[in-house]
């Protein structure tokens, strides 16, 4: 099957509505995906305007799904959450709100938790090896680093 060059107004609108249908999308991900369509800028305003309009997009939504869903499944913290979400291009407000998604309790339980799997996983190396790799874990999942340390400073031989 050839892979089509051009697309009209109304077949690039369809795929559009189903791309952003298929689960939530962010508006720098759709103008990714009209780039890739090789549309011009006048008929991206044109189909961005009509998913605005019709819902199919809302950054406000994408931004709480993002966090709720990073946060729950991979086990990201607001560190990582939030870079992501500027790297999408995100508005400081809609980061907000996708953060108070989280709750508080259900944050530093999930913390903890990963905090103490870490430890075990490396409780045959020498202490200040430990104390590295459960940091570097931590960090790399976006958890916010005096949160770390505070936890590490608890740890003995």
């Amino acid at each position: 099957m050839l892979k089509k060059n051009s697309f009209t107004l109304e077949e690039a609108q369809k795929r559009l509505e189903h791309y952003c249908a298929y689960q939530e999308r962010c508006h720098y991900e759709v103008e990714q995906k009209l780039r890739e369509l090789n549309m011009i800028s006048s008929v991206q305003e044109i189909i961005i305007t009509k998913l605005l309009g019709e819902n199919y997009l809302n950054e406000t939504r994408f931004s709480q799904s993002f966090a709720r869903g990073k946060f729950r499944i991979k086990k990201w913290g607001k560190v990582r959450i939030i870079r992501e979400l500027k790297a999408r291009r995100i508005s400081d407000y809609n980061i907000k709100k996708g953060l108070r998604e989280i709750s508080d309790e259900d944050y530093n339980e999930t913390f903890y938790t990963l905090f103490e799997k870490r430890k075990a996983s490396v409780d045959h190396y020498p202490l200040y090896e430990r104390k590295r790799k459960i940091l570097d874990y931590m960090v790399y999942r976006g958890w916010e680093k005096e949160k770390i340390y505070a936890s590490l400073n608890d740890l003995k031989t």
